[in-house]
Parts: C-alpha cells; sequence; structure tokens
C-alpha cells in the first residue's frame, strides 16, 4: 500500500468474540465509521481487514473486524495503526483538505522565500498549528486568509504571510 493515511488504532479489547476498541484520528471522531476496509501493519506488511460491524460505545467506537473472531485474534492487533488509501478519500470542497494532503508541501512566503515543507500538523485548542521544517523549524497557524494565503496541492505548494525571522 503506497502512502497510508492513519485514520486511527486499535486501543482496547472488547468483549469475548474479537471486538475491539478503536481510538480515531478523524474528525469529528466517527468520520473513521464512513471507510472500508480498514488497513492494519501484520507482520509489518498492511493488510486490509473488511469491518464487520462497527458500533459507538460510550463516546468512542468498538469494532467488529472480518477475520477476527477471538480476543486472541483481537489482542495481537493491540496498539496498530488504522490507515486507508489515498482512493478512499471523499473529495472535499475547494477549500478543505485532510491533512495528509498537506504534509509535504513545499512553503513560500510572500517574499517568495522557501521556508522549508509541511511536515506535520499540530492540533491545539484554538486552531491547527502547520509544523514546518527547512533550514530551521516554524510553527505556523493553519488560518486560512491570514497566515495561509493559497495551497496548491497539485502544483506542491502553500503560500504563507510568514517571515523567514518569525
Amino acid at each position: 500500500m503506497n502512502e497510508p493515511i492513519l485514520v486511527g488504532r486499535i486501543s482496547g479489547l472488547f468483549g469475548t468474540r474479537g471486538w475491539v476498541k478503536v481510538f480515531s484520528y478523524t474528525r469529528p471522531r466517527d468520520n473513521l465509521l464512513r471507510y472500508a476496509p480498514w488497513y492494519l501493519r501484520v507482520d509489518g506488511e498492511w493488510r486490509p481487514f473488511g469491518v464487520v460491524e462497527v458500533r459507538r460505545h460510550h463516546g468512542g467506537v468498538i469494532a467488529h473486524l472480518e477475520g477476527v473472531d477471538t480476543r486472541d485474534q483481537a489482542a495481537a492487533l493491540m496498539k496498530q495503526e488504522i490507515a486507508i488509501t489515498r482512493d478512499q478519500l471523499e473529495p472535499g470542497g475547494p477549500d478543505e483538505y485532510f491533512w495528509a494532503e498537506l504534509v509535504g508541501l513545499k512553503v513560500l512566503n510572500g517574499q517568495g522565500e522557501v521556508l522549508g515543507t509541511v511536515e506535520g500538523l499540530l492540533e491545539t485548542g484554538a486552531h491547527d498549528v502547520l509544523r514546518v521544517v527547512g533550514a530551521r523549524e516554524y510553527l505556523i497557524p493553519f488560518v486560512p486568509d491570514v497566515y495561509v494565503t493559497h495551497i496548491d496541492t497539485r502544483g506542491g505548494t502553500m503560500h504563507v504571510d510568514w517571515h523567514v525571522d518569525d
């Protein structure tokens, strides 16, 4: 599987019939329920697992995965990341982006200076923050039309209102 997109992880066991507790990385958290199959790394390789049934449970998510019918089979998947493929993503609107689409973009400021590339995003209480790494590391608030002025995912660039010395 090329470039898996992480959407959650197996965080616990539920019952005796192979159900697992799932921690979702998606926003809102139940967006994870929209994707199937899920891919989990088994023996060093991403392997698809059909989602037989999934439920919300006490503010979280529990799932029964295809071929996982015992507590021991479920225990073997503990702490495994859950991924999907890029083609499983639903296209968003013109100003909507998945975090995975932003990672790797070259970041330029208004003066045409390359600040680096987006290495990740940090979730904070107020707004998300871009982690841009180049000659140094920048933490740039992901606030469209304020700090982030233009995103071209096809061209691989992001323009920001940020100075090299900030």
